[in-house]
């Protein structure tokens, strides 16, 4: 009998409060690792109602100017129209930064602590997972999520749309039949809006401007059902709607509900910790597994002890699409792929200004970036396990 099931992603776009978060606290670790590759960076933050507060263990020779760097952020974002409640011009801005504490600090420290290699910087478990239903090896649900808002941000950034502002969501909920795509049921967009523009105005330039040419055609039929700004009205939103805080978007950071999550987040920590470089690592082997054609779909789990380098564990799941059996795979990644932290910041180059770009629309299946963890340059390698 054939399978069938409904499956649904969300996504949110860079004005919404939890993603301002993330792109202020990434933009702080990039403007520390600009001047000063071995900062160690834990930074968070939260927005509410004209105001933006900045906290975390930061050490680093770097001079940063906090404020500025948040003003910038929030304008990028498209934050600059005043009277909205939230904006960078005028917001308040409260920094609260300490050190990192010297325990961690000698478990991540070549050389130092009980082990002499680089360890992990923390405890944890990490997912990485890639599927061939996309081009970019993602899930479906997910990508076309993120990619409806790219869309919205282009167009509201070009002009082209007035009424427009900048915190939007959205979801894309697919019928999958014998676990492939088969039609999108239902997409759900929210997006904030001036006063003046009519919801008949609004859903109509969302599902004809941005969905239709967004989501393939063939995946859309007379029966999708499309709920445009469902409560009818979005006019006040980002933080002045709703605080916001870092790390709160961990699934639309990832994958959307598939696969698995570990718990940790990304945005404001530097590569030191595992939950952002091996969570990296995770998305790199699965996507090169699943290029190489040893599988339909692939998720990869990483564990790690602080402090030590080598992982407590590696595991993987191919949901029975192996071409061959997972320990065989499994065999290939420990030949191929090492999963301790230095190698990993060494191999994907990891201390660099790369990750404010990161903070909003994902973090995997980026074609707009270049990633190194979406590399798929192992797969002549992996193909010999064939």
């Amino acid at each position: 009998m054939a399978k069938h099931y409904l499956f649904t992603s969300e996504s949110v776009s860079e004005g919404h409060p939890d993603k301002v978060c993330d792109q202020i606290s990434d933009a702080v670790l990039d403007a520390m690792l600009a001047q000063d590759p071995a900062s160690r960076v834990a930074c968070e933050t939260m927005v509410t109602t004209g105001q933006v507060v900045v906290a975390g263990e930061i050490t680093t020779k770097a001079v940063v100017n906090f404020i500025d760097v948040v003003r910038k952020t929030c304008r990028k974002i498209g934050y600059d129209v005043p009277g909205i409640g939230f904006d960078a011009d005028s917001c308040g801005v409260l920094i609260a930064v300490h050190s990192q504490s010297p325990d961690i600090s000698q478990g991540v420290t070549e050389g130092a602590g009980l082990h002499k290699e680089q360890g992990a910087g923390d405890q944890g478990i990490m997912f990485g997972y890639a599927t061939d239903e996309t081009p970019e090896l993602m899930p479906a649900t997910l990508q076309w999520s993120q990619n409806i808002l790219r869309v919205m941000a282009d167009l509201r950034k070009k002009g082209a749309v007035k009424w427009m502002r900048p915190d939007s969501k959205s979801q894309v909920t697919i019928e999958y039949e014998n676990d492939k795509p088969k039609r999108v049921h239902t997409v759900v967009v929210s997006t904030q809006h001036a006063e003046d523009v009519t919801h008949k105005e609004l859903s109509d330039y969302i599902i004809n401007q941005v969905i239709k040419k967004v989501i393939p055609a063939g995946m859309l039929d007379d029966k999708t059902v499309y709920h445009i700004n469902p409560t009818g009205r979005f006019v006040v939103g980002g933080p002045h709607g709703d605080s916001g805080l870092t790390g709160r978007k961990i699934i639309v950071d990832t994958y959307g509900g598939w696969g698995a999550h570990g718990g940790g987040a990304f945005s404001g920590k530097d590569p030191s910790k595992v939950d952002r470089s091996a969570a990296y690592m995770g998305r790199y082997i699965a996507k090169n597994v699943v290029a190489a054609g040893l599988a339909s779909r692939c998720l990869v789990q990483l564990a790690y002890a602080i402090g030590v380098a080598e992982p407590v564990s590696i595991h993987i799941d191919t949901y029975g699409t192996g071409k061959i059996s997972d320990e065989k795979i499994l065999e290939g990644i420990k030949a191929h792929f090492s999963c301790k932290p230095k190698a990993i910041i060494d191999g994907f180059k990891l201390l660099r200004p790369i990750y404010e770009q990161t903070a909003a629309y994902g973090h995997f299946g980026r074609t707009d970036l270049d990633l190194p963890w979406e590399k798929t340059d192992k797969v002549d390698a992996l193909k010999k396990l064939l």
